[in-house]
């Protein structure tokens, strides 16, 4: 496995390439010569779209102080890029990586996941921070994931965000009030600390229109480069997400009316084939009768469907446990 790049060391040697939506130039490492059958947690993550592209991320969030990635859904940004960052030294010195969620559960989920892939407990090197819910350790903690609104009340006791030296703002597209809040105030703090790195990524945000917002340059200063800090140009890089079969079905006849055939078509497929939820209710029928077949082995098993709001659904789910003792 080759190594990622430090800030600071040599530059690597990979080919160069040309990005099509603003001619950012960036690295790449060619594709990883895996092969598909792999199970593990490295091959898993080594076939993710985002992986060829390591170096080309390292690369210009070295070089430029905002980066805008566009990946589609399915490339692996969230969860391997703050790796990518940790790995090539941007959490040293007792320096974090945040990277925030629009939600409260992508939040846990996207942690617990990560933790997983570094064979870390969450809450050690990988912690996550929501409301009325901190899991993180002061010292210890590389990578942080929060939603929005906590970076945010963050900024109350720290206004500059001191602690974090990269702050990725994943599923910007969203355009919460948080979210807008947050990227106006992270343009402001970048005036103030010139060495704090942005990310923005996105799987369908128009990345020309964020890219102009954090251009602070004047436009007769657009070709100076500063030598002592990064560019304050923000890079575009686009990374493609995995593709999937695509089955074509062809009429035996010409139609005469393509839309009416089309529309036809839809409805048939509605009425024939089978919806996910024709696949819940067959799975709640096949365990509510397996348990009521052997009641000794499956004593206390209730089969509710997910139906219910997700906080009105642990509520009910709690207190079956609690009274009833039911799981």
């Amino acid at each position: 496995m080759s190594q990622f790049w430090r800030p600071g060391s040599e530059r690597p040697r990979p080919c160069l390439l040309d990005d099509e939506e603003g001619g950012v130039l960036f690295y790449a490492t060619p594709p990883s010569s895996s092969s598909y059958g792999h199970s593990n947690l490295e091959r898993q993550k080594q076939r993710l779209p985002v992986y060829k592209y390591r170096n080309a991320i390292l690369y210009l969030v070295e070089k430029h102080a905002t980066t805008i990635i566009v990946g589609e859904t399915g490339s692996g940004k969230t969860t391997q890029i703050p790796q990518y960052l940790k790995e090539a030294g941007w959490a040293e010195g007792g320096r974090v990586i945040a990277c925030t969620q629009p939600r409260r559960l992508a939040v846990q989920s996207v942690a617990t996941r990560v933790a997983e892939e570094m064979g870390v407990k969450v809450g050690e090197e990988v912690g996550y921070t929501i409301r009325f819910e901190d899991r993180t350790d002061q010292g210890i903690t590389k990578i942080k994931f929060l939603t929005d609104g906590v970076l945010l009340r963050e900024m109350m006791d720290d206004p500059l965000l001191t602690k974090y030296s990269v702050i990725m703002i994943d599923e910007a597209h969203e355009r919460s009030l948080s979210t807008d809040m947050l990227l106006g105030l992270l343009k402001k703090i970048q005036r103030r600390r010139p060495e704090l790195r942005l990310i923005i990524s996105s799987a369908t945000i128009e990345a020309k229109s964020m890219s102009n917002f954090f251009r602070t340059r004047k436009r007769n200063d657009e070709h100076v480069i500063d030598e002592n800090g990064p560019s304050k140009e923000p890079s575009i890089l686009s990374v493609e997400g995995k593709g999937f079969p695509v089955e074509i079905h062809y009429v035996e006849e010409a139609v005469s009316n393509y839309l009416q055939a089309a529309v036809e078509t839809v409805l048939l497929i509605h009425e024939k084939e089978p919806t996910g939820q024709d696949d819940i209710d067959a799975s709640v029928k096949l365990l509510t009768e397996e348990a009521r077949d052997n009641p000794n082995r499956f004593s206390g098993l209730l089969v509710l469907p997910f139906t219910l709001d997700f906080h009105v659904q642990n509520r009910v789910w709690f207190m079956l446990w609690i009274v009833e003792k039911i799981r």
